[in-house]
């Protein structure tokens, strides 16, 4: 079946069978491979993705319910070969040890930043509480957006 989304600030075509998900049309189709498969339940946030601005896990949504949204994944979030202030955080405070749930985590505090621009711990542990990170890097995550928010300082 042959879908148009808009991913990334782009219209692409994708043609996929009918009820794929986001997440493998992400993976499969177009190659972007930042966004990650971890449990396909949406219960440990490595697949998260922006739609409309809502981190979402991607492994739920299907290509039907994209094809009317705006997705953005970890890749889009760089602009111009420059990492977004939230991913430069990250990687500032050291907020990542293997790496697979970091995209997921930097889609979710950049969701959460452009709702709250100043954000408390306690909502930062909230936006944060979907993404499973079996290294245990909360603390510098948690660092990670704090220090985004407040403008890398």
């Amino acid at each position: 079946m042959k879908t148009r989304l808009r991913v990334n600030g782009e219209e692409r075509e994708v043609d996929a069978p009918r009820g794929a998900t986001l997440l493998s049309v992400l993976r499969d189709d177009l190659g972007l491979t930042g966004t990650r498969f971890g449990c396909g339940a949406g219960q440990c946030g490595a697949c998260y993705v922006l739609a409309d601005g809502r981190a979402v896990a991607s492994c739920l949504l299907t290509l039907d319910q994209a094809q009317a949204m705006e997705i953005t994944t970890i890749e889009g979030l760089a602009a111009k070969g420059t990492l977004s202030p939230v991913q430069e955080a990250f990687a500032a405070e050291d907020a990542m040890q293997c790496g697979y749930c970091t995209g997921g985590m930097i889609v979710s505090a950049t969701a959460l930043l452009a709702r709250d621009p100043h954000p408390s711990d306690q909502a930062i542990r909230d936006a944060l509480a979907g993404n499973l990170c079996r290294c245990g890097v909360y603390v510098r995550a948690i660092r990670a957006v704090k220090r985004a928010a407040e403008g890398g300082r």
